[in-house]
C-alpha cells in the first residue's frame, strides 16, 4: 500500500445523492446472490426481478437503465430505491480502478461525487479491498 499515491488514505462518505447512478450508459454487473437480495428486498421472485430489472450481456447480467442512462432503481427524487442491498459495484464506488489510477482520476471522481474527498478517512488497505471486490 505504501507505494500507492493514496497511501495515506482517501476521504469518502456516501451522501446518497444518486450522481453515480446517472449519466452515460454503462453496466452495473450483478451476480445471482445480488439479484436474489434485490428480489427479496422488493418482495418479488428472482425470476421476476431478473426479467424486469436486468439484462444479459455475454455471460453476465447488468442492471437495466432508463433511456437517459439512469439506473432503473434510481427514484424520481434521485435516491437509490435498493440502497440497502445495492450491488457490490455500487457499494464500492468511488473506489474503482478507473478512479484510482492517478490523483487526476480521483479529482475527476470528486468533481462528480459530493461525498468523494469528504468525510470519513478510508485507509489505503480498505480502499484496495473495495477495489478488488468488484472483480469477485
Amino acid at each position: 500500500m505504501s507505494d500507492t499515491w493514496y497511501a495515506d488514505g482517501l476521504r469518502f462518505t456516501c451522501t446518497q445523492c444518486g450522481h453515480c447512478c446517472t449519466g452515460a450508459p454503462g453496466f452495473v454487473w450483478v451476480n445471482d446472490e445480488e439479484i436474489a437480495a434485490i428480489a427479496a428486498f422488493r418482495g418479488e421472485s428472482v425470476l421476476e426481478t431478473t426479467a424486469l430489472y436486468t439484462k444479459p450481456f455475454r455471460r453476465e447480467r447488468s442492471l437495466r437503465e432508463r433511456a437517459n442512462g439512469d439506473c432503473i432503481f434510481l427514484s424520481a427524487e434521485g435516491s437509490c430505491t435498493i440502497y440497502a442491498v445495492r450491488p457490490r459495484q455500487c457499494r464500492t464506488w468511488p473506489f474503482w480502478e478507473s478512479n484510482l489510477e492517478s490523483r487526476d482520476d480521483w479529482h475527476r471522481a470528486c468533481a462528480s461525487c459530493p461525498g468523494a474527498g469528504q468525510g470519513e478517512l478510508i485507509p489505503a488497505a480498505e480502499i484496495t479491498r473495495r477495489m478488488k471486490v468488484i472483480r469477485v
